[in-house]
Protein backbone atom coordinates (compact mmCIF):
# COMPACT_ATOMS: atom_id res chain seq x y z
CA UNK A 1 0.00 0.00 0.00
CA UNK A 2 1.37 3.54 -0.86
CA UNK A 3 1.15 6.02 1.72
CA UNK A 4 -0.29 9.10 0.00
CA UNK A 5 1.21 11.60 2.52
CA UNK A 6 -1.49 13.93 1.94
CA UNK A 7 -0.54 14.92 -1.40
CA UNK A 8 -1.43 14.39 -5.00
CA UNK A 9 0.53 12.08 -7.14
CA UNK A 10 2.60 14.49 -8.98
CA UNK A 11 3.45 16.21 -5.48
CA UNK A 12 4.41 12.94 -3.63
CA UNK A 13 6.72 12.29 -6.41
CA UNK A 14 8.28 15.68 -6.31
CA UNK A 15 8.75 14.90 -2.34
CA UNK A 16 10.27 11.57 -2.61
CA UNK A 17 12.56 12.97 -5.51
CA UNK A 18 13.98 15.93 -3.22
CA UNK A 19 14.10 13.63 0.29
CA UNK A 20 16.42 10.94 -1.43
CA UNK A 21 18.72 13.64 -3.40
CA UNK A 22 19.37 15.16 0.11
CA UNK A 23 19.72 11.47 1.68
CA UNK A 24 22.15 10.98 -0.83
CA UNK A 25 23.91 14.00 -0.93
CA UNK A 26 24.13 14.27 3.27
CA UNK A 27 23.67 10.47 3.56
CA UNK A 28 21.47 11.14 6.58
CA UNK A 29 18.58 13.55 7.14
CA UNK A 30 15.66 14.25 9.24
CA UNK A 31 11.79 14.04 8.77
CA UNK A 32 8.64 12.03 9.59
CA UNK A 33 7.89 8.81 10.42
CA UNK A 34 5.52 8.12 7.69
CA UNK A 35 8.02 10.23 4.98
CA UNK A 36 11.00 7.89 5.87
CA UNK A 37 9.28 4.69 5.79
CA UNK A 38 8.07 5.43 1.85
CA UNK A 39 11.53 7.27 1.34
CA UNK A 40 13.31 3.77 2.57
CA UNK A 41 11.75 1.66 -0.07
CA UNK A 42 12.49 4.76 -3.18
CA UNK A 43 16.10 4.63 -2.12
CA UNK A 44 16.38 0.94 -1.68
CA UNK A 45 15.12 0.50 -5.45
CA UNK A 46 17.88 2.90 -7.00
CA UNK A 47 20.76 1.84 -4.87
CA UNK A 48 19.54 -2.01 -6.39
CA UNK A 49 18.79 -0.90 -10.18
CA UNK A 50 22.22 1.27 -10.20
CA UNK A 51 24.70 -1.66 -9.19
CA UNK A 52 25.73 -2.28 -12.35
CA UNK A 53 27.26 1.43 -12.81
CA UNK A 54 26.54 1.02 -16.77
CA UNK A 55 25.00 3.88 -18.83
CA UNK A 56 21.67 2.69 -18.06
CA UNK A 57 21.84 2.27 -14.27
CA UNK A 58 23.45 5.95 -14.36
CA UNK A 59 20.26 7.17 -16.68
CA UNK A 60 18.16 5.65 -14.24
CA UNK A 61 19.45 7.59 -11.17
CA UNK A 62 19.28 10.37 -12.75
CA UNK A 63 15.71 10.46 -13.51
CA UNK A 64 15.09 9.97 -10.11
CA UNK A 65 17.32 12.44 -8.51
CA UNK A 66 17.23 16.27 -9.01
CA UNK A 67 21.13 17.05 -8.19
CA UNK A 68 23.97 15.73 -10.65
CA UNK A 69 26.25 15.56 -7.89
CA UNK A 70 23.45 13.27 -6.29
CA UNK A 71 23.87 10.85 -9.24
CA UNK A 72 27.80 11.07 -9.29
CA UNK A 73 27.90 9.91 -5.48
CA UNK A 74 25.31 7.73 -5.81
CA UNK A 75 27.04 5.72 -8.98
CA UNK A 76 30.52 6.46 -7.89
CA UNK A 77 30.67 5.93 -4.03
CA UNK A 78 27.78 4.09 -2.44
CA UNK A 79 26.94 1.93 -5.06
CA UNK A 80 30.30 0.31 -4.63
CA UNK A 81 30.07 0.83 -0.99
CA UNK A 82 27.50 -1.72 -1.12
CA UNK A 83 28.37 -4.43 -3.47
CA UNK A 84 28.09 -7.24 -1.18
CA UNK A 85 24.18 -6.01 0.41
CA UNK A 86 21.21 -7.29 -1.66
CA UNK A 87 18.68 -4.86 0.73
CA UNK A 88 18.67 -2.62 3.88
CA UNK A 89 20.53 0.22 2.51
CA UNK A 90 18.32 2.45 5.11
CA UNK A 91 18.43 2.20 8.78
CA UNK A 92 16.08 4.55 10.52
CA UNK A 93 16.00 6.10 14.54
CA UNK A 94 13.29 6.91 16.13
CA UNK A 95 13.37 10.73 17.95
CA UNK A 96 11.53 12.84 20.19
CA UNK A 97 8.42 13.99 18.46
CA UNK A 98 8.54 17.41 16.39
CA UNK A 99 7.39 20.61 18.96
CA UNK A 100 4.59 22.27 16.66
CA UNK A 101 2.34 19.31 15.84
CA UNK A 102 3.73 16.72 17.48
CA UNK A 103 4.78 14.75 14.50
CA UNK A 104 6.81 11.65 15.02
CA UNK A 105 10.10 12.23 14.06
CA UNK A 106 13.29 10.20 12.64
CA UNK A 107 16.58 10.00 11.38
CA UNK A 108 16.97 8.01 8.15
CA UNK A 109 20.50 7.62 7.13
CA UNK A 110 22.78 5.03 5.09
CA UNK A 111 24.01 2.16 6.46
CA UNK A 112 27.75 2.31 7.01
CA UNK A 113 28.04 6.25 6.02
CA UNK A 114 30.93 8.07 6.09
CA UNK A 115 32.02 10.33 9.31
CA UNK A 116 32.75 13.60 8.55
CA UNK A 117 35.00 15.72 11.08
CA UNK A 118 34.41 19.10 10.22
CA UNK A 119 36.18 21.21 13.19
CA UNK A 120 39.79 21.30 12.64
CA UNK A 121 40.02 21.74 16.67
CA UNK A 122 38.11 18.33 17.33
CA UNK A 123 40.52 16.72 15.58
CA UNK A 124 43.33 17.77 16.99
CA UNK A 125 42.21 17.36 20.56
CA UNK A 126 43.77 14.41 22.27
CA UNK A 127 42.75 12.20 25.08
CA UNK A 128 44.19 12.99 28.96
CA UNK A 129 42.76 10.59 31.42
CA UNK A 130 42.26 12.29 34.71
CA UNK A 131 41.75 10.57 38.25
CA UNK A 132 39.03 12.48 40.10
CA UNK A 133 38.24 11.01 43.08
CA UNK A 134 39.28 7.94 42.62
CA UNK A 135 36.78 7.67 39.18
CA UNK A 136 39.01 7.20 35.86
CA UNK A 137 37.51 9.73 33.25
CA UNK A 138 38.31 10.49 29.45
CA UNK A 139 38.65 14.29 28.95
CA UNK A 140 39.63 15.86 25.76
CA UNK A 141 41.57 18.93 25.90
CA UNK A 142 42.28 20.83 22.83
CA UNK A 143 45.60 21.63 22.06
CA UNK A 144 46.85 24.74 22.82
CA UNK A 145 48.78 27.10 19.60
Amino acid sequence: MIRTLGRKKSNRVGLMRNLATSLFLYESIITTEAKAKELRSSVDRIISKAKPADLNATRYVASKLYDKKAVKKVINEIVPRYKNRNSGFTKIIKLNNRLGDSAPQVLIELMDKKVFVKDSKVAKAETVKVDLDSVKTNIRIPKKK
